[in-house]
């Protein structure tokens, strides 16, 4: 009795979190370059056991979600036509760098935006003179904008480098990097569109998709199928709860025998 009971709640808990994996796609289904999530389950045991005639027969105890693996397909491409919006049609991603923490990530979202940095004036840099009072005043930090996501990291070229703009130029070709991995498969979603690689996808390399200014490539979460896991997760719990007052019921009325 105890490993109905067992079965059961870890089924409707286990069922629960893959409603939470369908509800993050439910979410973000019209975030750009957003890849959905898959729930990924596995058995936590499994054996025989010995039946009458010595027949071996199968016995388990549920089953747990080990991870939600990434549909690393292509969503679709809408035109916009603003400038600093940016798809790759084919493989690879984005390469994205924090001035904050020294993060580098990969997405496919390329909704980005010309933003204004300063940096400061390097160390053996001369004083400005003033030419009204003569007077030596320390050197400016230099004005610069940069191809950028809308969170403040930098998007970098085929080198690794800044992608700077010309804020009277804006039109102008902008060599954006396109990079990627042998092996997709345990990548971290950062947040909604963005992932952090691991040792187990390899090294980097340069990617061969072609990036076309003015598109964006929409998420790939089909939201009828999303739907339709919502529902069969919704049952699978409520079976799953059953399992669990059933067996309740049948506690209840052995231990009234046996009084």
């Amino acid at each position: 009795m105890n490993m109905s009971f067992y079965t059961g709640a870890v089924g409707a808990w286990q069922q629960q979190q893959r409603m939470n994996v369908q509800a993050n796609n439910i979410a973000n289904v019209n975030n750009y370059g957003y890849k959905a999530e898959r729930a990924t389950f596995h058995h936590l045991m499994y054996g025989n056991v010995t039946g009458i005639d010595e027949e071996q027969l199968p016995k388990g105890s549920g089953t747990k979600m080990v991870k939600a693996s990434v549909d690393y397909e292509p969503g679709a491409y809408t035109d916009t036509g603003r400038l600093f919006d940016f798809a790759i049609t084919g493989d690879g991603f984005f390469a994205l760098f924090d001035p904050a923490s020294g993060e580098i990530s990969f997405t496919r979202d390329g909704a980005f935006m010309m933003a204004r940095f300063e940096l400061p004036p390097a160390e053996d840099a001369e004083p400005v003179i003033d030419p009204e009072t003569g007077e030596e005043l320390p050197p400016e930090p230099e004005e610069v904008w940069r191809l950028s996501d809308n969170e403040g990291r930098c998007v970098l070229d085929p080198m690794g480098n800044f992608i700077e703009i010309d804020p009277m130029d804006r039109k102008a070709d902008l060599d954006i990097g396109v990079f990627d991995y042998r092996v997709y498969d345990g990548m971290l979603h950062a947040d909604s569109g963005r992932f952090s690689p691991i040792n187990k996808n390899g090294d980097l390399y340069l990617g061969t998709g072609e990036v076309k200014r003015g598109f964006l490539e929409t998420s790939n979460v089909d939201l009828a199928q999303e739907l339709t896991k919502v529902i069969e997760s919704q049952r699978a719990y409520s079976y799953a709860l059953r399992i669990v007052q059933t067996t309740d019921e049948i506690e209840q009325t052995i231990n009234g025998l046996r009084s």
